[in-house]
């Protein structure tokens, strides 16, 4: 297993997914407990393209590759989700930029 995924986390994809290809970068903004198996974190993720989804541990194995930043701000790092219209409003607005520009 890789190691543990948390809020701020820049990952790469493995794969080809949400109409983004291999190697498109994407941000955790969230972290929650996966559906299907108590007491264990999946994590959320919005991606270049805007587009995001949710990864369980088992997913994060096959789809994402985590990334050492050099540098990642305490406006990423500490990102509060609310609800995901926020998540999409905040792309928009360039949130997410100093990742993905």
């Amino acid at each position: 297993m890789t190691e543990k995924m948390k809020v701020g986390d820049v990952v790469t994809l493995k794969c080809y997914c949400l109409g983004n290809p291999i190697g498109t970068k994407g941000v955790i903004f969230n972290e929650y407990e996966d559906f299907d198996v108590p007491n264990r974190m999946g994590v959320t993720i919005i991606f270049e393209n805007g587009n995001y989804d949710g990864f369980s541990i088992e997913e994060q194995e096959v789809f994402l590759e985590k990334k050492e930043m050099k540098y990642i701000s305490q406006k990423i790092i500490s990102y509060k989700f609310e609800n995901v219209m926020k998540v999409s409003d905040d792309y928009r607005n360039g949130y997410w930029d100093e990742i993905f520009k």
